[in-house]
Protein backbone atom coordinates (compact mmCIF):
# COMPACT_ATOMS: atom_id res chain seq x y z
CA UNK A 1 0.00 0.00 0.00
CA UNK A 2 2.93 2.35 0.03
CA UNK A 3 2.06 4.67 -2.53
CA UNK A 4 5.00 6.88 -5.20
CA UNK A 5 2.03 7.52 -7.39
CA UNK A 6 -0.08 9.37 -4.16
CA UNK A 7 2.50 10.95 -1.58
CA UNK A 8 -0.21 12.06 0.55
CA UNK A 9 -1.57 8.08 1.38
CA UNK A 10 2.01 7.78 3.02
CA UNK A 11 0.77 10.54 5.25
CA UNK A 12 0.22 8.52 8.77
CA UNK A 13 -2.39 9.20 10.85
CA UNK A 14 -1.26 8.55 14.34
CA UNK A 15 -1.84 5.34 15.58
CA UNK A 16 -4.37 3.12 17.44
CA UNK A 17 -3.54 2.95 20.74
CA UNK A 18 -4.98 -0.73 21.06
CA UNK A 19 -3.28 -2.33 18.09
CA UNK A 20 -0.37 -4.01 17.18
CA UNK A 21 2.11 -1.58 14.94
CA UNK A 22 1.75 -2.62 11.36
CA UNK A 23 4.03 -3.71 9.00
CA UNK A 24 5.42 -1.05 7.04
CA UNK A 25 4.38 -2.35 3.90
CA UNK A 26 1.27 -4.69 3.94
CA UNK A 27 -1.78 -5.93 1.99
CA UNK A 28 -4.71 -7.84 2.02
CA UNK A 29 -2.12 -10.96 0.90
CA UNK A 30 -0.47 -10.61 4.32
CA UNK A 31 -4.19 -11.51 6.03
CA UNK A 32 -4.34 -14.43 3.19
CA UNK A 33 -1.13 -15.70 4.09
CA UNK A 34 -1.33 -16.05 7.92
CA UNK A 35 -4.41 -17.57 7.67
CA UNK A 36 -2.91 -20.29 6.04
CA UNK A 37 -0.60 -20.32 9.25
CA UNK A 38 -3.06 -20.78 11.68
CA UNK A 39 -5.72 -18.84 13.31
CA UNK A 40 -3.23 -16.74 15.78
CA UNK A 41 -1.25 -15.56 13.28
CA UNK A 42 -4.38 -14.98 11.43
CA UNK A 43 -5.97 -12.95 14.09
CA UNK A 44 -2.96 -10.60 14.46
CA UNK A 45 -2.07 -10.24 11.17
CA UNK A 46 -5.46 -9.15 10.57
CA UNK A 47 -5.39 -6.38 13.61
CA UNK A 48 -2.33 -5.46 12.05
CA UNK A 49 -3.54 -4.97 8.76
CA UNK A 50 -6.71 -2.68 10.75
CA UNK A 51 -3.86 -0.38 12.00
CA UNK A 52 -1.91 0.10 8.80
CA UNK A 53 -5.28 1.03 7.14
CA UNK A 54 -6.37 3.46 9.37
CA UNK A 55 -2.97 5.11 9.83
CA UNK A 56 -3.28 5.79 5.83
CA UNK A 57 -6.92 7.12 5.94
CA UNK A 58 -8.96 3.91 5.19
CA UNK A 59 -11.57 3.76 8.22
CA UNK A 60 -13.59 1.35 6.43
CA UNK A 61 -11.25 -0.84 5.36
CA UNK A 62 -9.71 -1.10 8.65
CA UNK A 63 -13.21 -1.65 10.39
CA UNK A 64 -13.31 -4.46 7.70
CA UNK A 65 -9.87 -6.35 8.48
CA UNK A 66 -10.62 -6.07 12.41
CA UNK A 67 -13.79 -7.51 12.20
CA UNK A 68 -12.21 -10.45 10.23
CA UNK A 69 -9.84 -10.89 13.33
CA UNK A 70 -13.31 -10.26 15.83
CA UNK A 71 -14.85 -13.50 14.01
CA UNK A 72 -12.05 -15.30 13.64
CA UNK A 73 -12.03 -19.14 15.32
CA UNK A 74 -9.41 -18.21 18.16
CA UNK A 75 -10.29 -20.11 21.42
CA UNK A 76 -10.07 -18.06 24.42
CA UNK A 77 -6.88 -19.52 25.78
CA UNK A 78 -5.09 -18.72 22.41
CA UNK A 79 -2.07 -16.59 23.61
CA UNK A 80 -2.06 -13.88 21.29
CA UNK A 81 -5.03 -12.71 23.15
CA UNK A 82 -3.33 -11.52 26.10
CA UNK A 83 -1.48 -8.45 24.43
CA UNK A 84 -4.00 -8.15 21.46
CA UNK A 85 -7.52 -8.47 23.17
CA UNK A 86 -10.70 -9.08 20.89
CA UNK A 87 -10.66 -5.32 19.11
CA UNK A 88 -13.71 -4.33 20.46
CA UNK A 89 -11.75 -0.99 21.98
CA UNK A 90 -10.02 -0.73 18.60
CA UNK A 91 -13.19 -0.39 16.57
CA UNK A 92 -14.68 2.12 18.93
CA UNK A 93 -11.55 4.01 18.78
CA UNK A 94 -11.47 4.13 15.06
CA UNK A 95 -15.33 5.09 14.76
CA UNK A 96 -14.95 7.84 16.92
CA UNK A 97 -11.82 9.09 15.57
CA UNK A 98 -12.74 9.00 12.60
CA UNK A 99 -12.87 12.88 10.81
CA UNK A 100 -16.64 12.50 9.47
CA UNK A 101 -19.70 10.49 9.58
CA UNK A 102 -18.91 10.12 5.63
CA UNK A 103 -17.50 6.17 5.74
CA UNK A 104 -17.52 4.36 3.24
CA UNK A 105 -20.33 2.58 4.03
CA UNK A 106 -22.27 3.29 7.07
CA UNK A 107 -20.64 1.21 9.82
CA UNK A 108 -23.93 0.89 12.04
CA UNK A 109 -25.77 -0.36 9.20
CA UNK A 110 -23.37 -2.81 8.43
CA UNK A 111 -23.00 -4.90 11.87
CA UNK A 112 -26.81 -4.02 11.74
CA UNK A 113 -27.04 -6.05 8.98
CA UNK A 114 -24.33 -8.63 9.98
CA UNK A 115 -26.37 -9.06 13.48
CA UNK A 116 -29.75 -9.82 11.27
CA UNK A 117 -28.39 -12.23 8.52
CA UNK A 118 -25.47 -13.96 9.79
CA UNK A 119 -25.43 -17.84 8.67
CA UNK A 120 -23.00 -20.69 8.61
CA UNK A 121 -20.23 -21.08 10.84
CA UNK A 122 -20.66 -19.88 14.75
CA UNK A 123 -23.20 -17.36 13.21
CA UNK A 124 -24.73 -17.31 17.28
CA UNK A 125 -21.23 -16.03 18.61
CA UNK A 126 -20.80 -13.82 15.02
CA UNK A 127 -24.45 -12.19 15.83
CA UNK A 128 -23.47 -11.12 19.29
CA UNK A 129 -20.02 -10.02 18.38
CA UNK A 130 -21.79 -7.89 15.67
CA UNK A 131 -24.59 -6.43 18.00
CA UNK A 132 -21.77 -5.91 20.68
CA UNK A 133 -20.00 -3.65 17.74
CA UNK A 134 -23.25 -1.97 16.40
CA UNK A 135 -23.61 -1.00 20.03
CA UNK A 136 -20.08 0.38 20.29
CA UNK A 137 -20.72 2.44 16.84
CA UNK A 138 -24.16 4.07 18.09
CA UNK A 139 -21.81 4.88 21.10
CA UNK A 140 -18.97 6.23 19.03
CA UNK A 141 -21.24 8.15 16.58
CA UNK A 142 -24.87 8.71 17.36
CA UNK A 143 -25.25 10.78 13.91
CA UNK A 144 -25.15 7.30 12.37
CA UNK A 145 -28.19 6.59 10.80
CA UNK A 146 -29.93 2.69 11.19
CA UNK A 147 -31.22 1.30 8.08
CA UNK A 148 -34.40 2.81 7.71
CA UNK A 149 -35.66 -0.09 5.07
CA UNK A 150 -35.34 -3.02 8.17
CA UNK A 151 -37.51 -2.97 10.86
CA UNK A 152 -35.74 -4.85 14.05
CA UNK A 153 -36.35 -4.50 17.36
CA UNK A 154 -32.80 -2.82 18.55
CA UNK A 155 -31.28 -4.65 21.57
CA UNK A 156 -29.81 -2.89 24.16
CA UNK A 157 -26.93 -3.32 26.43
CA UNK A 158 -28.48 -6.36 28.70
CA UNK A 159 -29.25 -8.21 25.69
CA UNK A 160 -26.28 -7.97 24.05
CA UNK A 161 -24.34 -8.94 26.91
CA UNK A 162 -26.43 -11.78 27.39
CA UNK A 163 -25.32 -13.01 24.02
CA UNK A 164 -22.05 -12.25 24.89
CA UNK A 165 -21.99 -14.48 27.81
CA UNK A 166 -23.89 -17.05 26.07
CA UNK A 167 -21.88 -17.53 23.15
CA UNK A 168 -18.65 -15.66 24.22
CA UNK A 169 -15.51 -15.84 25.45
CA UNK A 170 -15.24 -15.94 29.06
CA UNK A 171 -14.50 -12.42 29.95
CA UNK A 172 -15.69 -11.02 26.64
CA UNK A 173 -18.65 -8.76 28.17
CA UNK A 174 -15.91 -7.12 30.68
CA UNK A 175 -13.59 -6.01 27.48
CA UNK A 176 -17.08 -5.23 25.44
CA UNK A 177 -17.28 -2.89 28.59
CA UNK A 178 -14.31 -1.48 28.71
CA UNK A 179 -14.12 -0.64 24.90
CA UNK A 180 -16.49 2.02 24.92
CA UNK A 181 -14.62 3.77 28.34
Amino acid sequence: MYCEDNPAMNDLRSACPYLPRALERMSYRNVRTAEAVDVEAYYFTSLQYGQFLWQRGRSGRAILALTRALYADLPETALVLQNSPLPYAAIHWIVLHHPSDDFPGNPRVSFQHQATRMEGRQKELRRARAWAVWYLVRHAKPSLSADPRQVIEEPDSAAIEAGLRQWGHTDEVEVWRAASR
